[in-house]
């Protein structure tokens, strides 16, 4: 984020979500297991076991491991490379986080402490910026024990990594969950690593990013010939679920944007959704992830729109 003042502004909003993840992800470790699922002949998607901490993917080949995401701490991380392990002993030799956020990246140094670290240019500086603010205030964290490792690489559109010669593409969506986020595509697994991009019959949380690009985004995210898709949390999901997903965000998009227009203040938009299609999505007030969350937040950028030109749905692009 290039603007000290923004990042300012939701330094404070990051800082509580780490509290109030690392609180879930101890809250449930009694809970099952996590699970490992095989999506092709050398990926697997690692569901965790709980909400506070992320989902992940991975990918094993002869000459070593790329990880998609760590999830939040130390502790995760040790279940997700006792996880890895089970399958092969391959040196874990990439990891790739989808944005900055704790839950994703917290185990970095426990899964892949020589492994190259990988993220868009944005994800790093974000990263240290919150490392920083942590060091701080490091009884934010409950006794949580992060193992962050920042990008040791670093990239602005696209990066293709090859393992045993299979190719794994690595896109930079642009804005979206944050104004960083990465998507990761497996073209011989016919997968997708999504990050928060997508999750799966649950509002998303939303940082300083944009809805409107982020339908782009998950409108190219169905472009591509892919079977499975990796949310963030939750479930695995199928192109039906991202494509539901899409339409969510795309309705809650165009009934904001009516309400807006109407004159309708920010705290009445309660009254003026109709969601009733999407009641069986998972919603957490804890993490502002709700239908009136979302709809604020799309509010606020049709706002932030109108003093700098009108916003549209799908408009630009980063691939």
């Amino acid at each position: 984020m290039r603007d000290p003042r923004a990042w300012s502004r939701v330094r404070g909003a990051v800082l509580g979500l780490v509290c109030v993840l690392a609180l879930a992800a101890a809250a449930q470790v009694a809970r099952a297991a996590p699970t490992v699922e095989k999506l092709g002949p050398h990926l697997y998607a690692y569901i965790s076991d709980n909400d506070g901490s992320s989902n992940s993917t991975f990918l094993v080949r002869a000459d070593g491991i790329l990880v998609v995401d760590t999830g939040i701490d130390a502790h995760e991380g040790e279940k997700l490379l006792a996880a890895i392990r089970r399958i092969s002993s391959a040196p874990v030799r990439y990891i790739v986080n989808t944005h900055y956020h704790p839950d994703h990246q917290g185990g970095n140094g426990v899964v892949g402490p020589h492994a190259v670290i990988i993220s868009t240019a944005f994800t790093r500086e974000a990263t240290l910026r919150l490392m920083a603010q942590m060091e701080k205030r490091a009884a934010s964290a409950k006794g949580a024990k992060f193992a962050f490792r920042p990008a040791t690489l670093t990239f602005s559109k696209q990066i293709r990594v090859y393992l045993d010669g299979e190719p794994v593409e690595i896109y930079s969506t642009g804005p979206g969950h944050t104004m960083g986020d990465a998507a990761v595509y497996f073209p011989e697994e016919k997968a997708v690593a999504t990050g928060d991009l997508f999750m799966n019959r649950s509002c998303p949380a939303m940082d300083k990013g944009s809805v409107s690009h982020w339908i782009h985004t998950l409108a190219w995210m169905l472009t591509l010939p892919a079977v499975h898709y990796v949310p963030g949390h939750f479930g695995l999901g199928t192109r039906k679920d991202v494509a539901r997903f899409h339409a969510y965000l795309a309705t809650l998009w165009e009934q904001v944007d009516a309400a807006y227009r109407g004159g309708v203040p920010v705290g009445q938009l309660a009254s003026h959704l109709h969601l009733s299609a999407y009641s069986d999505f998972r919603q957490f007030p804890q993490y502002q992830a709700t239908f009136v969350d979302n709809a604020k937040h799309v509010y606020r950028e049709l706002e932030t729109a109108k003093k700098g030109g009108a916003a549209k749905v799908g408009s630009g692009g980063s691939r």
